[in-house]
C-alpha cells in the first residue's frame, strides 16, 4: 500500500457566529516570526505579506479572542505578549496532540 501523508490544520474560533478569521497556521507563522525577527514588519516581508495585511490580521485575532497577542515599541520593532506567547504554545501543544491522533487513526486503517 502506498505511503500517504498527514497533513492536519486546525483553526481556533471563539464561536461559530463570529465573522472573524479565527487563529490559525497563518497567525502562528507571524507570532513565531515576530518572535524570532522582533518586528512584525521584517515578518510580514519575509512571508511576503503585506505589512498592512499582517496588521489586520493580528488585530482580527486580538479582537475576536479578546486579548493583546504583540506589543508595539514603536521604533525597537515587536513583541509577544505573556498572553500571547501562552496562547500560541497552547495552540501549539493542541496542533501537536492532533497530529498524533490523525496518525493513530492513518495507523489503524493504512499501516
Amino acid at each position: 500500500m502506498p505511503q500517504y501523508t498527514i497533513k492536519t490544520r486546525i483553526t481556533l474560533r471563539r464561536d461559530s457566529d463570529y465573522e472573524g478569521h479565527g487563529f490559525g497556521y497563518g497567525i502562528e507563522l507571524l507570532l513565531l516570526g515576530i518572535d524570532k525577527n522582533g518586528s512584525l514588519n521584517a515578518t510580514a516581508k519575509e512571508m511576503g505579506m503585506a505589512y498592512s495585511k499582517a496588521w489586520r490580521i493580528l488585530r482580527q485575532a486580538e479582537a475576536e479572542f479578546e486579548i493583546q497577542l504583540i506589543e508595539r515599541e514603536g521604533a525597537h520593532g515587536s513583541r509577544l505578549t505573556d498572553e500571547g506567547r501562552l496562547f500560541l504554545q497552547r495552540y501549539q501543544e493542541m496542533c501537536q496532540a492532533a497530529e498524533q491522533a490523525a496518525r493513530a487513526v492513518y495507523e489503524k486503517y493504512y499501516d
